[in-house]
């Protein structure tokens, strides 16, 4: 092989590291981007280049962006007295493309699991009881995936929790399967789930 060919497989290999992406799928991707360099390649590249650069977790809630608060965080309007605490910034995102939840998030950054090793030291546990004390929060909505360390990790962060005065904690109710993860459900279900949630 050239060394241009050698370059285009080292490309194809990264892609093919990517979610949903296998080895057919990535060289596909990249031919497409070849033919299109100049309108798609390119302009991909250097916004790749600027996520790189920027891209910051949110010191408040774990949300990604390029501030070090994001928008959520900073938004007057979102102050509800409600949080909502997801596993990972992509559920954040599905439950914000939903439209129907208009509080505040909480990334955990994970779920608990003793396979795994991840204690609740590992996720934002403790800091998602530092933010209940600081803004007045007066419900906390566990919307964690219906699997076996999603439930798991809601049930633990619900005992954590009992008892405090003036704070409900609830759970998505029905729409969400078992076994589901947020990301992967349409909008609509989204929405029922949240509008049907249940006391933990």
């Amino acid at each position: 092989m050239s060394d241009g060919s050698d370059r285009i497989q080292a490309l194809i290999d990264l892609m093919a590291r990517l979610p949903g992406l296998g080895p057919r799928s990535a060289r596909r991707a990249v031919l497409h981007l070849i033919k299109k360099r100049g309108a798609l390649m390119r302009p991909l590249a250097q916004a790749m280049l600027d996520v790189a650069d920027d891209a910051r977790e949110c010191l408040v809630c774990g949300n990604v962006g390029t501030d070090e608060i994001c928008a959520i965080c900073r938004s007057d309007k979102r102050a509800t007295g409600e949080i909502c605490v997801v596993e990972d910034v992509a559920d954040l995102w599905a439950m914000e493309r939903a439209g129907v939840f208009r509080g505040r998030y909480h990334v955990l950054g994970g779920t608990l699991s003793a396979l795994d090793a991840v204690g609740p030291d590992e996720l934002r546990i403790p800091r998602l009881e530092s933010r209940i004390a600081e803004d007045g929060i007066t419900e906390v909505i566990l919307a964690l995936g219906a699997t076996v360390d999603g439930q798991t990790t809601a049930h633990y962060i619900s005992d954590r929790l009992a008892g405090r005065e003036g704070l409900s904690v609830t759970s998505l109710a029905q729409g969400v399967p078992v076994g589901g993860e947020l990301d992967y459900l349409d909008d609509g279900t989204i929405g029922a789930a949240l509008r049907a949630r249940r006391a933990l």
